[in-house]
């Protein structure tokens, strides 16, 4: 198979990848943030109002929900990406350049993936493209941005 008509072929599935990178990337995020505020998933929970780990904590949960539906979904990888560059120079910067070093992989990780939410929208499988009336895949048409 030619590398052009690979190429076509990955094109034509990119909504649907990028959904489910979407879907994934929200649950990770709003399960982070559901440790933090309830103290599941093995870890505490931290205190209400403690600064800045329990906002952290909401910031996780209700973006990261909202990113798992596709429900304003660049405003929330927006604050999403905001608060993970937050927490990796205030947290994890002064450890060590490097996030191996640091301990910073993960905030690193998911403010580049939100980035990317940011730019390239939802993709396919969001609940707001699936009420829009007659969007069964919720991907936005050729030249339409979210």
């Amino acid at each position: 198979m030619s590398t052009a008509r690979l190429s076509d072929r990955l094109a034509g599935h990119q909504p649907l990848v990028l959904g489910l990178f979407r879907i994934v990337l929200g649950l990770l995020f709003a399960s982070e943030g559901a440790a933090t505020l309830f103290g599941v998933l093995d870890r505490e929970a931290s205190p209400a109002g403690d600064w800045p780990f329990w906002y952290a904590g909401l910031i996780e949960l209700v973006c990261g929900v909202l990113v798992l539906l596709g429900v304003a979904t660049r405003g929330a990888a927006f604050l999403s990406s905001g608060a993970m560059a937050f927490a990796y120079f205030t947290e994890h910067q002064k450890d060590g350049l490097f996030p191996l070093q640091n301990g910073g992989l993960a905030p690193a990780l998911f403010c580049w993936g939100f980035l990317l939410l940011v730019f390239f929208g939802p993709g396919s499988l969001s609940l707001s493209g699936l009420l829009r009336r007659g969007d069964t895949t919720g991907a936005a048409a050729p030249g339409q941005a979210r």
